[in-house]
């Protein structure tokens, strides 16, 4: 089964830019955040957003407002508006960032909502700011 890909697109803006869909969601009420986080591998459509989470001090989850001034929702694709900062890593464990995840929680297990590959991805050490960046993109489809 697939969708039109107008209501992709405003599948896409409900959820990222708080946009209702005439007749069938009001964008009124829901959470006000998103929460980002980075994961080393895939976690994929069973997984939560600490499924191959980043385990990094002091890393935490970024919230975003859904907005259109924090996401760009073009042709059923959504990326931010600018990068994204991560605390940078002062030790734990190290590794390398391959994906990302859009979810519903500051912590604790959280519903994934969307995944994709960071562009590019981020080698974590010491010193290091992890930064997603506008090339990171999730399409509906």
């Amino acid at each position: 089964m697939s969708k039109g890909n107008t209501f992709e697109n405003d599948l896409v803006k409900l959820i990222f830019n708080k946009v209702s869909i005439t007749g069938i969601a009001t964008a009124a009420t829901g959470v006000a955040n998103l929460y980002v986080s980075l994961h080393t591998a895939d976690p994929g459509e069973t997984g939560n957003q600490t499924t191959s989470a980043v385990a990094y001090s002091p890393y935490a989850r970024q919230a975003k407002a859904r907005t259109t001034g924090v996401w760009t929702v073009t042709n059923n694709s959504v990326s931010p508006v600018a990068n994204i900062d991560f605390p940078a890593c002062t030790g734990g464990s190290t590794g390398v960032a391959t994906y990302f995840a859009i979810g519903t929680a500051a912590t604790g297990t959280g519903k994934i909502l969307y995944s994709g590959a960071i562009s590019p991805s981020i080698s974590i050490g010491v010193g290091v700011t992890p930064r997603l960046t506008t090339a990171s993109t999730i399409t509906e489809d």
